[in-house]
């Protein structure tokens, strides 16, 4: 009998199918310190506890996207081992905010299939959260992945594609318990710029440009113990290439955002996403923003802003062709709530 584990393929999976991921993980102050490391991130209420008191938490979080990359990291082997690409994201919220010493588990449940014209792989929706030592809801959101199918014989399932929200409603999002920017240092955060500076459709050249590589990659994947193969065998791909993770991308972009909105500080809501082009070490990789919308909030000098990040390999402002495809140098587009002091 075999006790080894090839993963889940297309045909594996079914409607209403819950799994509960393998192996949590205790969050320490190493993964802080390896997230920024990497990329390097620099948004003050993540690197100081005596900024995040004064912001009204009992310490600094994890960076909001290093606690996703484990609770996503959590979901490889079960979703995406034999993903061809993770494709979007959408209905995302950050509930809680995590601190060293949590504990992560993930789980997943299957919401929507469709097999691909081609037979050989399908397009799986999944509605994950992820989960602390409390049994309390840290985040959730829906991502959908294309997976390669083991026996192509194997009739297509019924077609369920989920009807999922352009955005999350304001009302939805979770202010972390309080939090209270009217004390808010703009000089130690790095940019005078409020909630009241920014206009929407206003768009943000971030300036500055990353060279993915391969190096970081691997250590980012093994960080987050993702195990998707396109990501660290060679061998998976046609080209002989390892495909860049797409939450490394994700990370690289919203540091690379830190210049123009060093105080756009906790995201709590994930719109959507595509992972438009893929990314491989060599790219160089930069970020602009653009302004979608506003809103306020009930905490005390906190409002909410909806930003669009673009990471691309080409020039800022430029993000689909006539066509209305993406060009080709477009990487990610990104669509998120932050908090922001007014």
């Amino acid at each position: 009998m075999a006790k080894t584990n090839a993963g889940h393929f297309f045909e594996d999976y079914f409607i209403g199918q819950v799994i509960r991921h393998a192996v949590p993980r205790t969050i320490s102050g190493g993964e802080r310190a390896l997230y920024h490391a990497m990329y390097p991130a620099r948004h003050a209420l993540y690197s100081s506890d005596e900024f995040a008191r004064t912001s009204g938490l009992s310490a600094s979080p994890i960076d909001d996207l290093a606690a996703f990359h484990v609770v996503f990291g959590k979901t490889v082997p079960d979703i995406s081992l034999n993903a061809v690409a993770n494709l979007g994201y959408a209905e995302g919220r950050w509930h809680l905010p995590v601190y060293p010493g949590d504990t992560l588990r993930s789980e997943s449940e299957v919401i929507g299939l469709k097999q691909n014209s081609n037979g050989k792989t399908g397009v799986v929706w999944v509605r994950s959260r992820g989960v602390n030592q409390c049994d309390e809801t840290v985040m959730d959101f829906v991502r959908w992945v294309m997976v390669r199918k083991r026996d192509l014989e194997v009739s297509a399932p019924e077609t369920v594609v989920p009807e999922l929200s352009k955005a999350v409603a304001i009302e939805d999002l979770v202010i972390p318990n309080g939090l209270d920017f009217t004390n808010y240092d703009f000089e130690l955060a790095g940019e005078a710029h409020r909630w009241g500076d920014y206009e929407v459709g206003e768009q943000i050249d971030h300036v500055d440009g990353v060279t993915i590589e391969q190096a970081e990659h691997m250590i980012a994947t093994r960080l987050w113990q993702n195990t998707a193969k396109v990501h660290f065998d060679a061998t998976n791909r046609p080209d002989g290439k390892r495909l860049i993770y797409g939450g490394h991308v994700i990370s690289m972009a919203r540091t690379l955002s830190f210049n123009g909105l060093a105080n756009a500080q906790m995201i709590v809501g994930l719109n959507g996403g595509a992972h438009a082009n893929p990314c491989f070490a060599g790219d160089t990789v930069r970020a602009w923003s653009e302004v979608l919308d506003k809103a306020d909030t009930n905490a005390p000098g906190v409002g909410a802003i909806r930003l669009r990040l673009v990471a691309t390999k080409g020039s800022a402002f430029a993000l689909k062709g006539d066509d209305g495809k993406y060009l080709s140098d477009v990487l990610l587009d990104l669509d998120y709530w932050a908090l922001m002091p007014k």
